[in-house]
């Protein structure tokens, strides 16, 4: 088993013994997300999961609509998106590591304008997985973090996530950051239409903060009241938090 795989399987189990200590209040309860509850990132997750599924069916043959199956998710109360969920979730974990090494190296899904190769897929889901199951966490600990493996395999994504969800603001600035847990090195380029992460080499950091944080940075979850205590300039990361409003 790929590293990317054994990331996702834990980050689906901790999801599972998670949920499976809910009640029927807690479900819901308000989770980050404003708009939704708990419930509802769980039948987000469980729908993402049925739609993955058809996309490994479809192959290289193209996209499928997605609509029927949130129609579906979405008609559900909400004591089936949960427990609908966790078989729709451990039913594609339990899919993506049957998959054959010919089947990974030949894997071709469309995403918009790119096509997603074995690495990209998998490593999207650990993504998408890792933050919502924070968004449910959260909701019952304030304190709740990534996991270690879930954050430093989300950090190979986020360049990509930063093109599409940094929103600018008319600074023009290049921000260095400096992760830890693991040790990264990025510069990050605001510009007056545009937003980019790029890896980079040492030099002196504007923002160091664990990897955790930069990467709910990025999807727009480290408010005031959800960020671990480490030593920053409140103004750097303030503007940043207008660059990253969420995913």
């Amino acid at each position: 088993m790929d590293d990317r795989r054994a990331v996702l399987q834990a980050s689906v189990g901790r999801l599972r013994e998670l949920v499976e200590s809910l009640s029927p209040d807690d479900l819901r309860r308000q989770a980050y997300p404003v708009e939704w509850t708990v419930a509802d990132v769980l039948g987000h997750l469980g729908s993402a999961a049925v739609i993955s599924g058809l996309r490994l069916d479809a192959s290289s043959g193209g996209d499928v609509d997605p609509q029927p199956v949130w129609d579906e998710w979405n008609a559900k109360d909400p004591d089936a998106k949960a427990a609908d969920a966790l078989i729709a979730d451990q039913r594609l974990m339990e899919r993506i590591l049957a998959m054959t090494d010919e089947e990974r190296g030949a894997l071709a899904l469309p995403l918009g304008p790119m096509t997603m190769d074995d690495a990209m897929f998998v490593g999207l889901r650990v993504n998408e997985h890792a933050l919502h199951s924070w968004d449910v966490a959260v909701t019952f600990d304030p304190g709740a973090t990534l996991a270690p493996d879930e954050a430093g395999a989300a950090l190979e994504f986020v360049p990509m996530i930063v093109g599409f969800a940094g929103k600018p603001t008319g600074t023009t600035r290049d921000v260095r950051v400096h992760t830890t847990g693991p040790e990264r090195d990025f510069v990050l380029r605001l510009s007056s239409d545009s937003v980019s992460l790029a890896s980079a080499e040492g030099g002196t950091p504007d923002l160091e903060l664990p990897a955790d944080a930069f990467v709910r940075l990025v999807y727009g979850r480290l408010d005031p009241d959800h960020t671990p205590a480490f030593p920053h300039d409140p103004g750097v990361l303030d503007e940043l938090r207008r660059v990253f409003t969420g995913v």
